[in-house]
């Protein structure tokens, strides 16, 4: 398994250099602005590197364990979709809502996969929700350097480690590949992962915690936890630009991780996160091993509760100061 783990690692790590170099080649620049959180113009798309090595596990995976060829079919054309709108968006930004069309679709068909391979439309419906939803929470949070690989990474390890079996391999691979991608992101950024990259990550997620809550069954809530700096951050920043009618689909610098980058810098942040993360993932562990499905539901509601406070102290706390370098 750690040969390919390393494998899986160089993909990412080589992908992520080539994918810079064709960046720069073609112009694919994120230039510095208002409703931006760096201030060097820096090349984009380096996503597509841990698309690719994510993409040759399920195919290994599917071939060594054809019974799970299904899914892992279904989960891939569903990966190839998400990040083939990104990668057309990084290099001429389409309309919002062709690409929430294209991600609607990956999410119906892998939906409709879980469905028909757990025989339960409920979680078929959960798999649609989660797709959607991550994959757009991972879009809208790639803002400052390191964090959206780095919180991938750690995630996809955790849901790896419920998971177990086939879906625990590619888990594995997901983390490996973002661990390739994040020496060129953090903690100076030499390119960005892109739409190509950030929503492709944020389906994978999707992927790994259906399957890990399908897993857990009734218990199933503790996957949440692992994701939580993410959700938090993003539904209520959504939300409060929903209720101010601000055109919520359009970059922006409103997320509490912005606010608070521009006050202690981006290293800190994604740090700090990942220290957050970590705990999480403690509790995700212990909790799955030996708690019962209330009290799991008890402590993911009490450390949502505890995230929401601390997003609206970060909000209070935030200044009109400039974004700090990158």
């Amino acid at each position: 398994m750690l040969q390919w783990l390393l494998i899986y690692f160089c993909i990412g790590a080589a992908g992520t250099w080539l994918a810079r170099h064709y960046a720069i080649r073609q112009s694919l620049i994120d230039q510095p602005g208002e409703r931006r959180s760096h201030d060097v113009a820096t090349p984009r798309g380096g996503g597509i590197a841990i698309v690719i090595a994510v993409l040759v596990a399920a195919c290994a995976l599917a071939l060594h364990r054809p019974a799970d060829a299904p899914l892992l079919a279904a989960f891939g054309v569903g990966l190839v979709l998400v990040a083939g709108v990104g990668w057309l968006d990084d290099h001429r930004p389409l309309s919002p809502w062709w690409r929430l069309l294209v991600h609607a679709v990956a999410a119906t068909l892998f939906a409709l996969a879980v469905a028909d391979v757990y025989q339960s439309p409920w979680l078929g419906l959960a798999a649609f929700v989660a797709a959607m939803t991550l994959t757009n929470v991972w879009n809208f949070m790639d803002g400052i350097n390191g964090l959206a690989a780095s919180q991938a990474a750690m995630a996809a390890a955790g849901l790896a480690a419920i998971a177990g079996g086939t879906w625990g391999l590619l888990g594995l691979a997901v983390a490996a590949a973002c661990a390739g991608f994040l020496p060129f992101n953090f903690p100076r950024a030499r390119i960005f992962l892109g739409d190509v990259g950030s929503g492709a990550i944020g389906f994978c997620l999707s992927a790994l915690a259906v399957v890990a809550g399908a897993r857990l069954g009734e218990r199933s809530w503790v996957v949440l936890l692992p994701l939580s700096v993410f959700l938090v951050d993003a539904s209520l920043t959504l939300s409060r630009r929903l209720l101010r009618g601000e055109r919520w689909w359009t970059p922006h610098t409103q997320h509490a991780y912005q606010v608070w980058a521009r006050r202690v810098g981006h290293v800190r942040v994604t740090l700090a996160c990942t220290g957050g993360t970590a705990a999480a993932l403690v509790a995700t562990f212990w909790l799955a091993s030996q708690a019962g499905a209330a009290f799991i539901t008890g402590i993911t509601l009490a450390w949502y509760t505890c995230c929401a406070f601390l997003w609206v102290g970060l909000q209070k706390a935030g200044t009109s100061r400039a974004p700090t370098s990158n």
